[in-house]
């Protein structure tokens, strides 16, 4: 029996108040050197992040991301400088029941091949990825999804586990969510690049038609796109890539690049900044950095030969003690990140700050004595090793000067050794899911504007950070803070979560801040207030 005939209001996505994201305009005096089809001009976007794969089910990354976002729809979207989702090759969402959405699909979808876009193919995506089920890829984020029907062409029924979610149709709004098309992807197994590419199955704004990984890809308007979008007002995109900041910056200047889109250094943005030609447009920004223990390979770790639970929990507990996020964002990022005392940033609501009242001096800056005096409780002995993998090609060149202050910080306290050692991104995902990595760097922005979405990730039965942590009275409050439908209790739920999490240092959040997007000033379509990383889509940029 339906409860309702329409969707109750989403829950209020609160004011972020984070660090600056900066979006740099360049001035339009150096003329482009980008290309001018038959079809107008081809705008060409840098950025230093990689591609791990364009097969949804298998990937939930940034650099990833940036492809997928553009060449598979979703049921529902976030536009351009928006923070609540609406309909996209969907029409409308109802609750029908207290644990079931019905989902009303546009008429005459297609993806790009001609296949016929229906709720079969909708049903098979989210059956897919659960079944898959792959460690980097969103299948967390579907915690709650019992079953898929497909009673008509346009109809789509989720069944839900737990009644009051209102946080579902948001996740339909995420990488879970991309719609891909069951004649082109196994049911099963994840699909190459090569073969998705041949197959055409792209049900967003664009599709790629030419795939040279982590090289150049470009991207032509998809014209069976249904969605609310619209047609490109550019037809033409490239995508190119750069294992250099200073060389995306360069060809910026030179005018071969029209946008860059992930990451320049804070000392490029401002030096770019500072130039007369540049015009810098400040926003929001929801990004955090952390860093990840393994429960199974970090010091004293289950897998290790000298197993001991309470010695592993005072090591992660006297690192949270020594490092000082203060420094790191003032020194690295010169303060275009802010300190992050919990998993959730500022802003959210239910945001706290654990880390802060339970470590160091308590008010946010390190404790040496604080730390020394955990391991010789835990009879530890000392200087611990600690083996610490970053990342700089995914997470930015400033990751080698961060993960070399926070070695100076934990090494200045006597009490440990670090081994810094960095990978590149296509094979750190591979290998971190694998244990290899006894503590490593990582990086999440949010999929919504929602504190569950800096909780359920890392903290889940199925949490995609992977590291062997698993607290059930944790896992117990996140199911009930993602149904709880009073505002209060449910920031209560929020705030209690993050403090039994932080009282185990499954992860020590370091930063809060900024992501950038740099353009031309003769490129348009960029919003002012960048309020997710994922909210820069190409479908509105335009070049005069």
């Amino acid at each position: 029996m339906a409860h309702s005939s329409t969707v109750r209001p989403l829950r209020p996505l609160g004011a972020i108040s984070l660090g600056a994201a900066f979006l740099v305009a360049l001035s339009g005096c150096t003329s482009s050197k980008t290309s001018t089809g038959s079809d107008g001009p081809t705008i060409t976007v840098g950025t230093t992040d990689q591609v791990a794969g364009l097969d949804p089910a298998g990937t939930w990354d940034a650099g990833s991301g940036t492809i997928e976002s553009e060449v598979y729809a979703t049921l529902l979207s976030v536009k351009n400088g928006a923070t609540e989702v609406s309909p996209d090759l969907a029409t409308g969402i109802e609750l029908t029941g207290p644990k079931e959405y019905t989902v009303t699909l546009r008429k005459g979808l297609k993806f790009a091949n001609g296949h016929q876009l229906t709720s079969s193919d909708v049903k098979f995506t989210f059956d897919r990825t659960l079944k898959i089920a792959d460690e980097n890829g969103p299948s967390s984020l579907l915690y709650n999804l019992a079953s898929v029907a497909a009673p008509s062409p346009t109809t789509v029924v989720f069944t839900l586990k737990s009644a009051n979610d209102t946080l579902f149709p948001q996740v339909l709004s995420t990488a879970a969510g991309y719609i891909v098309d069951e004649q082109a992807f196994p049911a099963d197994k994840i699909l190459d690049d090569k073969a998705i590419v041949a197959a055409k199955p792209w049900s967003g704004p664009y599709g790629v038609t030419s795939y040279d990984k982590n090289s150049l890809v470009s991207f032509a308007e998809n014209s069976d796109y249904g969605g609310q979008l619209g047609t490109p007002k550019t037809k033409n995109i490239q995508l190119k890539y750069y294992t250099d900041a200073s060389n995306l910056k360069l060809d910026v200047q030179q005018g071969t690049v029209d946008a860059v889109y992930r990451t320049l250094t804070t000392a490029d943005l401002d030096d770019l900044a500072r130039k007369k030609d540049i015009k810098v447009h400040t926003g929001s920004g929801n990004g955090i950095r952390y860093i990840v223990f393994d429960f199974t390979t970090q010091p004293y770790g289950t897998k290790t030969k000298d197993a001991d639970k309470a010695k592993a929990l005072a090591v992660r507990q006297a690192v949270a003690d020594s490092v000082d996020r203060a420094q790191l964002a003032q020194q690295v990022y010169k303060n275009s990140y802010q300190p992050l005392y919990s998993s959730v940033p500022d802003g959210l609501t239910g945001a706290g700050d654990s880390f802060k009242s339970l470590y160091g001096d308590k008010k946010g800056g390190p404790d040496k004595a604080a730390a020394a005096a955990r391991l010789k409780a835990a009879k530890v002995t000392t200087p611990v090793t600690l083996n610490l993998q970053y990342n700089s090609d995914h997470y930015g060149s400033s990751s080698a000067d961060e993960y070399a202050l926070v070695k100076t910080q934990l090494e200045a306290t006597g009490l440990f050794k670090v081994n810094l050692q960095s990978t590149e991104w296509t094979q750190y995902g591979k290998d971190r899911i694998k244990h290899l990595y006894p503590l490593y760097q990582l990086g999440w922005y949010a999929d919504y504007l929602d504190a569950d979405n800096y909780l359920s990730p890392f903290y889940s039965a199925n949490s995609w950070v992977a590291n062997g942590y698993d607290d059930p009275a944790v896992r117990s409050l996140i199911l009930e803070e993602e149904t709880e439908t009073d505002a209060a209790k449910r920031a209560e739920l929020l705030k209690e979560t993050q403090d039994k999490a932080a009282a185990q240092v499954p992860l020590l959040p370091l930063l809060q801040g900024s992501t950038a997007i740099v353009t031309r000033t003769d490129v348009s379509g960029v919003p002012d207030a960048l309020t997710s990383a994922y909210t820069f889509r190409w479908a509105g940029l335009s070049k005069k």
